[in-house]
Parts: C-alpha cells; sequence; structure tokens
C-alpha cells in the first residue's frame, strides 16, 4: 500500500496542501460565484457518479480562476530517483526512451508489456497563478500500477520491468495524452495513477525540479464496470474492502482530483483531466 512516511519533503508538501484547502474554504465562505466545471478537476466528486460528459460545478473566486490542485504523496514507487529499493537508488528520468506516449511496454532494455484494459490519458495543465492560461513546454512524469495492483522495479516479480511509467512535454495548448492500461486496485487504496509536473522536459531529468506531485482517480462506477473484465478479478475484491472516504489520499474530497471518464471495459476507457498549478 502507498506509505506516507516520506520524512521533510513530504511533511512539507502536506502543509503546502493543508493551506491550498484552507485557500478554497475560504473562497467558499466568501460567497464565491459557481460556475460550470470547465477549468480544474473532473466530472464526479466522492460520491462516485460517473461523469462522462463532464457534468457538475466547482465554486471558485472569480471568472477564470482553477484552484491549484492538491499536492500528495509520491508513494514508495516513485522510481524519479528520490528513493531506493534493494539498496539501489531507482531513477527512470535519466534513462533512454522514457520521454514517451505509449506507456504500456518497458524501455531502455527491459521488454515486458503491461496487459490490461486501454486506456487512454489526456491532460492539461493550467496556470492557477496566470488567469488559467495553457502551460505550454511543461512537463508531466506519470506512473501507476499494473493490473495486479504492482508496481514496476519494486514489486516482487516485476522488478526487472520499468512499464507503465513515462514522461511527455505538453504542446501549445498545455495538453498531452498518454496511452497504457487500467490500473488495478491493491488492498488499502483506492484505484489511482501518481504524476509529477515539471516547468520543462529538460528539468524533468531531475526530480528536485518538481513544480507539483499528486494523484488523480476515477469515478466508482467505472471502476465496478472495467474490473469485471478478465485478469481484475482480484482488484474487484479488493475494491470492495475500499471506499474514497477510508483511502488515506483521497478521504478529504476528491473534486478536483477526480477524472472524467468515457468508454468501456471492452473498447477501452478515455480519462480527461485539467491540472492546475502555479507555473
Amino acid at each position: 500500500m502507498d506509505l506516507h512516511d516520506d520524512g521533510l519533503a513530504s511533511d512539507l508538501e502536506m502543509m503546502r496542501w493543508a493551506a491550498e484547502r484552507r485557500q478554497v474554504l475560504r473562497w467558499l465562505l466568501a460567497g464565491a460565484t459557481t460556475l460550470p466545471l470547465i477549468s480544474c478537476g473532473g466530472g464526479s466528486d466522492a460520491s462516485g457518479t460517473a461523469a462522462g460528459s463532464g457534468a457538475g460545478t466547482v465554486t471558485l473566486p472569480t471568472a477564470g480562476a482553477c484552484p491549484v490542485i492538491p499536492d500528495e504523496t509520491g508513494g514508495p514507487y516513485p522510481a524519479d530517483g528520490t528513493n531506493t529499493n534493494g539498496g539501489s537508488i531507482i531513477n527512470v528520468l535519466n534513462q533512454s526512451g522514457v520521454v514517451r506516449s505509449d506507456i504500456r511496454a518497458s524501455f531502455n532494455g527491459a521488454t515486458g508489456v503491461a496487459v490490461g484494459v486501454p486506456l487512454s490519458i489526456k491532460l492539461q495543465l493550467l496556470n492557477a497563478s496566470g488567469s488559467c492560461a495553457s502551460l505550454a513546454g511543461y512537463a508531466v512524469y506519470l506512473w501507476h500500477c499494473d493490473r495486479d495492483g504492482l508496481y514496476s522495479l519494486y514489486s516482487s516479480g516485476v522488478t526487472a520491468q520499468n512499464y507503465l511509467r513515462g514522461v511527455q512535454e505538453t504542446d501549445s495548448a498545455g495538453k498531452l495524452v498518454f496511452t497504457t492500461i487500467f490500473p488495478g486496485c491493491y488492498a488499502g487504496r483506492m484505484p489511482h495513477v501518481h504524476f509529477e509536473v515539471y516547468p520543462s522536459l529538460a528539468k524533468a531529468a531531475s526530480a528536485a525540479n518538481r513544480l507539483k506531485t499528486s494523484q488523480f482517480t476515477f469515478p466508482m462506477a467505472t471502476l465496478t464496470e472495467v474490473y469485471t473484465a478478465s485478469g481484475y478479478t482480484a482488484s474487484a475484491r479488493k475494491l470492495a474492502e475500499i471506499s474514497y472516504a477510508t483511502d488515506n489520499v483521497f478521504s478529504d474530497g476528491t473534486s478536483l482530483q477526480m477524472a472524467t471518464v468515457t468508454g468501456n471495459a471492452s473498447d477501452g476507457y478515455v480519462v480527461t483531466l485539467m491540472i492546475a498549478v502555479n507555473g
């Protein structure tokens, strides 16, 4: 399960997260204008309502404003050079081949391929401190577990693989797309995807340059559907034992971290999320 004992860096991130959440509450109490959800977050809240069309609203302080996505732990499996496994530092950020759109296969000499329900992840970065303008030329490092709930480079049986990890640069509209498989569910956590935001592709070679570390999740209706697919039986069982309310990351709310989802378990899914950071 995702551990949160990451030392001083994690504590500082949690302090920044708490400050951001308090600011949002102040906006709400101030009677801010309610706008359609066109800037940040997804189309569902912690109740698990499916949101294929991006329905829903978020309360913002002024027109054009977008709350910064919360900081979250990178967990124990980041492979960004910030921790070790088996006594060795694990860092894919400086490896040849990590900059790619399709992250299903391993790279840089490893040959494994993650199998599962196809998933396309579409992200857009926005500048919360700059009128929600698109952040072109930024970079995102994204990673998640396989359908068995295992993390490449760390989990037993897949330490020789580095699949389901990749870096991409945003285009002129602040957008990028990852092709992957739907992650599984493991004990103690709601299904989720980790990511780090960097100010440029060049600076994404070192975790010291991170602007944001966070996670996003999926509507419960989607999770229930996708885990009926072949290979996800164990995930279905584990999902029944957890909820957003008991998850140690999403228990405080998912409004800015709930992806909008379209598709089905047979043909695959497309998830979209707008992510606001202070650029």
